[in-house]
């Protein structure tokens, strides 16, 4: 497998925000891979292990650019809201730097601009974003979200085989 991250994020206390990573525990089920029971146990991934390599963070950081200029590919796994058209939106990322208002808030095509410029990283990426129709505060999903992410769970691992059998 070309070396490949799954970059999951989200607050997983605020319900459907926290889907990311639910799509990322379902994606290493369908993998036969170890699930961790919460994000803590998720740590940086040893360059030995097997792809993909996972990671869950609360929110994108400039410092990013540096994991990502690792890998041949990434996949960004997040919660959308409905400004997005498509409730399971599946989009392939190109750098691109996009200026928020929000200190707290950055792109992945933002991240990856930052990989081009900082390490001339030529990383292909895939957005696989799910629409959160609630943001309580608890730990689960609402129902249409929670069979969204059933979705992006298969969307995810078709990516993941179809480019490797390319």
């Amino acid at each position: 497998m070309k070396s490949t991250l799954i970059i999951a994020y989200g607050n997983i206390d605020r319900e459907d925000d926290g889907v990311g990573w639910h799509i990322l525990v379902g994606v290493l089920d369908a993998l036969g891979r170890e699930v961790p029971s919460s994000p803590e146990e998720v740590f940086e991934p040893h360059p030995t292990d097997t792809y993909p390599h996972v990671q869950f963070t609360l929110q994108l950081y400039p410092e990013l650019a540096e994991t990502l200029a690792q890998y041949e590919r990434v996949c960004f796994v997040d919660a959308h809201t409905g400004r997005v058209p498509n409730d399971l939106n599946i989009e392939h990322l190109a750098p691109n730097f996009q200026q928020s208002p929000f200190t707290h808030h950055m792109t992945p095509q933002t991240c990856l601009a930052l990989a081009h410029s900082l390490y001339n990283a030529q990383t292909e990426a895939l957005l696989v974003s799910v629409r959160g129709f609630s943001f309580n505060f608890t730990n689960s999903l609402s129902e249409p979200t929670a069979k969204l992410a059933e979705q992006a769970v298969e969307t995810v691992c078709q990516w993941l085989l179809a480019v490797d059998s390319v």
